[in-house]
C-alpha cells in the first residue's frame, strides 16, 4: 500500500495532546518540477508543502491556507497554497544570479518573514506574520503558533531528493489540545514534552519507510494513541479560463483589443501550473457585451 500523499491525524487519549503525520511524494512533483528551480528551492518548497498540509489539518472550518515566505535574500518569494480538501499547489522566485547550490535555510530567507493568511468560505480572513529568524522552516511555525495561538507546538520536517523525478517530504506535528483558557501552556515536565522527546528519535529513513502505523508504534507503544482514517493529499491548481475572463473584465476594453492587434491574442499563464489561456478578440467583445464564455479548457 502507498504509504505516500496521505495525512494521518491521531490523538493520545491519556495526554491532552494531538499529532498529525504527513508524507508527499507525487504532490510534490508538479510543485517542485513546475520550472528548473535550483535544488535547494526544490527542497524548500517540500518543507513548505509539508508544513502547509500539517496546517491546513488544524482547520475547524471550510477553507484555505497560505505559506508564505517573503524574503530579500536569495529567495525573493516562496509560497504553497492548501485548500481544507488537501489539495495543494506553490511557486517561488529567487535571484537567479545567486550561487544556491550550498545555500542554508537562513541563507536562502535573509531578512525575512513568514505570512501565514487562513481564509475561510465563510468568515473573516486572518493574517498572522513572524520573523524567519530560527534557521528552519519547523522552528519559525513553533514560534507562529507560541506568539499567535499560545499553544505549545512541535514541528518536525524531513525532506529525502536522492533519487532523480522522486521528491519526498515528510512532516509531523505535536500538539496541545486546550481544555480551558489557562491549559494552554505546558511545562518541561509535561506529558507534551515527554510526546516531543520520543518523536525527536524517528530518523527520516524510517519516517519515509514505515508505514503510519508502525511509525506510530515505533514511537509511542507506551501510550494510547487513537489513529484516524487517512486523508488522501494532491496537487491541485484552482486556475480557470472563467477566472482569466474575470480578470480581463475589469481592464479597458480597447486596451485589450490593442494587446490582441499587436500580439495577436491575450495570453494569461497560471503561474502555479503553467496553463495557458487566450483570448481573442471575440472574446474581449463578449466580455464586455455581459457575455462570457464559460468552458474551464484553455484555449
Amino acid at each position: 500500500m502507498n504509504q505516500f500523499d496521505q495525512l494521518h491525524r491521531y490523538l493520545f487519549d491519556k495526554a491532552s495532546v494531538r499529532g498529525e503525520l504527513v508524507r508527499l511524494q507525487d504532490t510534490l512533483k508538479p510543485i517542485v518540477h513546475s520550472t528548473d528551480y535550483p535544488k535547494s528551492i526544490q527542497q524548500l518548497l517540500a518543507e513548505m508543502a509539508a508544513a502547509t498540509s500539517l496546517l491546513t489539518a488544524t482547520l475547524k472550518f471550510e477553507g484555505e491556507v497560505g505559506l508564505q515566505i517573503q524574503s530579500q535574500g536569495k529567495v525573493r518569494y516562496a509560497v504553497i497554497n492548501a485548500t481544507h480538501e488537501q489539495t495543494l499547489r506553490g511557486v517561488a522566485r529567487w535571484d537567479e544570479n545567486a550561487d544556491l547550490s550550498e545555500a542554508t535555510f537562513s541563507e536562502l530567507v535573509e531578512n525575512a518573514v513568514l505570512v501565514i493568511t487562513i481564509t475561510p468560505t465563510e468568515g473573516e480572513r486572518y493574517q498572522g506574520v513572524v520573523a524567519l529568524d530560527k534557521g528552519s522552516l519547523a522552528g519559525c511555525l513553533e514560534d507562529y503558533f507560541e506568539r499567535s495561538e499560545q499553544l505549545a507546538t512541535r514541528v518536525f520536517i524531513h525532506t529525502d531528493f536522492s533519487v532523480d523525478n522522486q521528491p519526498k517530504a515528510a512532516g509531523m506535528l505535536l500538539q496541545v489540545v486546550p481544555q480551558s483558557a489557562e491549559s494552554t501552556q505546558v511545562t518541561s515536565e509535561s506529558e507534551f514534552e515527554h510526546l516531543c522527546t520520543l518523536t525527536e528519535t524517528m530518523t527520516a529513513e524510517e519516517l519515509f519507510s514505515l508505514p503510519a502505523e508502525d511509525v506510530l508504534y515505533r514511537l509511542y507503544h507506551e501510550q494510547h494513541v487513537q489513529l484516524y482514517a487517512p486523508k488522501a493529499v494532491a496537487f491541485a491548481c484552482t486556475c480557470s479560463r472563467q477566472r482569466s475572463s474575470e480578470a480581463l473584465r475589469n481592464l479597458d476594453k480597447q486596451e485589450l483589443l490593442d494587446i490582441i492587434k499587436a500580439e495577436g491574442a491575450i495570453a494569461m499563464n497560471c503561474q502555479y501550473c503553467h496553463t495557458e489561456y487566450r483570448f481573442d478578440e471575440i472574446d474581449v467583445e463578449a466580455l464586455h457585451s455581459g457575455y462570457s464564455q464559460s468552458p474551464s479548457t484553455p484555449q
